[in-house]
């Protein structure tokens, strides 16, 4: 008769059968995996996550108590002993536990370029980083690695936009960044906070959000009106058409920046900002690409 699988008793109740392996790696060339101690295991000195939520850890503490460790941590072999990649949350669920063993995978990796590359992608993509830590990592990426958006949205598995969009949250005063960190707004509102310049009326209208719970639609309502009650130096600031906003906002959603249109009597002038090489080189790409259409 067929044994039943106990938890913390031997292999089996720790690894899946069938693991996937780590981002980048084949089964026979790139990683090894194993059972190692857990007091072997050193902290990751890239880890792009910045918080743990504690709810969140005692769900997983609950889940392996359960089920085991479904997905093996990443680790690469130092001196005598093993520094962390990806899986913080998961060895600290172990180590909590009482755990002795956890399932790993062991790459060889050889420069600290290459090791912050791999944690961060795997830390992206394993371990559901807020959007202000990602930002954060991408941000890492391309000034530590020396790579371009392009190449970033490419190892990530994302659209080249998402990557711009998150790495304009850091624009964003530093209290406002700490309520999307904690989960007071959502990425939605932050994002509606870029259209405005001006950091002071930023945080008035973030206050305002936290104060009335405000939809992201209620937020954009806010700052056209805002940005409408700006006046010139000379004069009233006319008030902008319905169609200009219209354009501006698919313009916004094409090219994933802040557009402003300006008209004049005869014709007109398009502002289009970049906040980076790369981003201008993005922006480049796409003027290339829509002629070819």
């Amino acid at each position: 008769m067929k044994k039943t699988k106990r938890l913390g008793r031997g292999l089996s109740a720790l690894i899946p059968e069938t693991p996937d392996p780590p981002q980048g790696g084949t089964a026979s060339e790139d990683y090894t995996l194993k059972q190692l101690d857990v007091y072997l295991i050193r902290p990751n000195p890239f880890q792009p996550r910045l918080e743990f939520d504690p709810i969140a850890l005692q769900e997983l503490k609950t889940s392996i108590e359960e089920k085991g460790v479904i997905q093996p941590i990443t680790v690469r072999p130092v001196d005598d002993h093993y520094e962390l990649v990806s899986g913080e949350r998961r060895l600290r669920a172990v180590t909590e536990i009482g755990l002795d063993k956890i399932p790993s995978y062991i790459r060889h990796i050889d420069s600290k370029e290459e090791m912050l590359e791999l944690a961060i992608i795997e830390n992206v993509q394993r371990e559901h980083l807020n959007p202000i830590e990602q930002a954060i990592a991408y941000q890492r990426l391309i000034e530590e690695c020396n790579l371009t958006q392009d190449e970033v949205a490419q190892k990530i598995g994302k659209d080249r936009s998402t990557i711009t969009n998150i790495i304009r949250l850091l624009k964003l005063p530093k209290k406002i960044q700490d309520s999307v960190r904690n989960g007071e707004i959502s990425m939605g509102h932050a994002r509606t906070l870029l259209a405005v310049s001006q950091p002071k009326v930023q945080t008035s209208i973030w206050h305002k959000i936290l104060k009335e719970q405000l939809s992201v639609r209620r937020v954009e309502q806010l700052i056209k009106e805002a940005q409408n009650k700006t006046p010139l130096r000379k004069k009233e600031a006319p008030r902008r058409s319905v169609f200009l906003q219209k354009v501006e906002e698919n313009l916004r959603d094409t090219l994933g920046t802040k557009v402003v249109v300006k008209p004049k009597k005869e014709g007109g002038s398009i502002e289009i900002e970049f906040y980076s090489p790369e981003d201008l080189n993005r922006l480049i790409d796409i003027f290339e690409q829509l002629k070819t259409h």
